[in-house]
Order: C-alpha cells, then structure tokens, then sequence
C-alpha cells in the first residue's frame, strides 16, 4: 500500500495510471513476483503479491522511485510525490488470500467510482478485469487466483464472480485493514474474546495471520520484535487515542494531523506515539501515518518522552 504524500493525487490522468501499470509490470517480471491483485486509486495503490528473488524493498523501490520521477517531470513539480515509506503486510496465504483479492478489487465499488460488478468487470484499473477474461495482464497470475475455486480457467468463473458478489456492501473489514492484535488476531470479535479472558497474545501489526503464523514469520526474522500486550490494552485504536489525547490536551484533531508544530501540539502527538507503541504495538512508520509527522519525527518524540520519564 502506498500513498500520496498528504493524501494527494498520484496520477492526473490515464496516462500517468497506464505508464505506473507497465513499469509495475517491467519491475514485477524483473523481480520474478507474482501478482495475485491490484487496483488503482487516485491517491493510493494497493498491490497484493508474492515477493521473487530480490525481496519486497528492492522491487518497491525500483518502481516507485521510476514513476516519482516520470510523474514530477511531466507535471513540471519537485518534491516527494510519496507519503513516506510504503507500508507493506506479510500475509497468511492459505487464510486470506482470497478475502485480499476481494477487499482489493472491490475498493472502487466501495469508493463509489464505479456501482456495479458488471461495470467492475470492464473498469481498466483494477486487476479484476483480468481475472474475469476481459483483458490480459502477462505479469499477473489470474489463473492461480481462479484455481482456488477449483478451476484455472477464466471460462468458468461463476464461483469467483459468486465470491466478488458477496463481498460488495461489506464496506472496510476491520481485520484487513486494522494493525496489531486486530490484524493477527483476524476480527474485532477474536480480540473481544480474548478480552473476556483476560489473555495475552502475540502479535505484530505487520503481519495478518493468526497466531501460529505470527510465531513462524517472527522466528524467521529473529524474532526480537515480537510484542506481547495485556488484553485491557486493547480496548482502543489509535484514532480513539488520538481524539482522547486531542480533547484532553484542547487542541484540535486536524492541526495533529497536519503537521502543526506548537508545543502543546508536539507534546500531544509524543504522548499518542507512545501510547500507539505501548498500548498498541504500533511501528514508528504506522504511527506518524495518523500523526501528520514523519517516521524520524515520531522516532525521536517516543525518545524523548522515554528521557523524560526516566529522568522522572
């Protein structure tokens, strides 16, 4: 997932969505990835896909750093044209990779751009169109997605089209797009539960799959990052914490959020970094998403509220 820097546009017009769709081909074939789902938005990308021989940072780099250029140069700007890093989520296959394909493919319905499947199945930015047979993308597998519903051709697509059909109306599914317990945990519901039990559990915000496959891709990386909350932290996100500390501190929602630089300010937007980090596990890179600084700026607020406390 990436995103515009402040939420702004990142194509202008088809030309810019079709030149980003053959160099995400090019940089997707060189990286020998496979890509299962995509869809274009007019300030964010989604990419579902499994990483080659070079890994994700490589291929990421390669293509948003190519279409950075192409688009300041044609559009006459300077600057970052990205927010941040792209934020990337290691995914349980055998669990939600069809629940992925779906959530991403639907978001323009769910977006209002276009209102039906039908005008879904011809919409040019969206891998979807590819998987119904209705236009060839060489650097996307529909047939493995097809496959999963016992067929691998895109003659026989019924029980996928079924699948997509259900999905329309289900609006943002929170396992999918929560962080944290929320997300390895799959639902709202599994955390409440665990709640009730009082357990603790571990997680990591980016990473969707239960805990088994939380533990597996921890041991794999060396596992120091690998967090553990009591369950009464979990009853808020970090938009709740972010209103809570607003109010309490008199300052408004919209000035964190676009960078103001008061002191009150600051000290605010130090005390949700580390209650994000704290309470929620939340990486520096997530936080500063919702806080409207970058990820060194929240980096060096946790640092100094940690200084402080210590001094305390």
């Amino acid at each position: 997932m990436v995103r515009g820097i402040n939420k702004t546009d990142i194509f202008s017009d088809d030309q810019d969505r079709t030149r980003f769709l053959e160099r995400l081909g090019v940089t997707m074939t060189e990286g020998q990835c496979t890509v299962y789902a995509w869809v274009l938005m007019s300030n964010h990308i989604h990419i579902l896909f499994k990483s080659g021989k070079y890994g994700i940072s490589s291929v990421m780099r390669k293509l948003l750093s190519w279409y950075a250029q192409y688009y300041n140069r044609r559009h006459k700007r300077t600057g970052h044209l990205f927010e941040n890093r792209y934020k990337s989520i290691i995914c349980d296959e055998d669990n939600y990779l069809l629940a992925l394909v779906r959530y991403i493919h639907l978001n323009p319905v769910r977006a209002g751009i276009v209102k039906t499947i039908e005008e879904l199945n011809i919409y040019p930015w969206c891998g979807h169109r590819t998987i119904v047979g209705n236009a060839t993308c060489p650097w996307m597998d529909a047939e493995y997605v097809l496959a999963q519903f016992g067929s691998t051709s895109q003659k026989n697509i019924q029980p996928y089209y079924a699948f997509m059909l259900e999905g329309v109306g289900q609006g943002r599914i929170k396992e999918l797009t929560g962080g944290g317990l929320l997300r390895s945990q799959g639902g709202w519901s599994q955390v409440q539960s665990m709640q009730r039990r009082g357990q603790k559990e571990d997680f990591d915000e980016r990473i969707l799959g239960g805990r088994d496959f939380v533990h597996a891709i921890m041991k794999e990386a060396g596992g120091n990052q690998l967090r553990q909350v009591k369950a009464k932290e979990l009853g808020k996100t970090i938009h709740e914490i972010i209103e809570e500390e607003c109010k309490k501190q008199g300052i408004s929602v919209i000035e964190l959020q676009t960078g103001g630089k008061r002191r009150a300010v600051s000290d605010t937007r130090a005390r949700i970094a580390v209650r994000g980090r704290v309470e929620l596990g939340l990486t520096a890179a997530a936080i500063a998403r919702h806080v409207g600084v970058n990820t060194s700026a929240v980096t060096r607020a946790i640092e100094r509220m940690e200084r402080g406390n210590d001094n305390r």
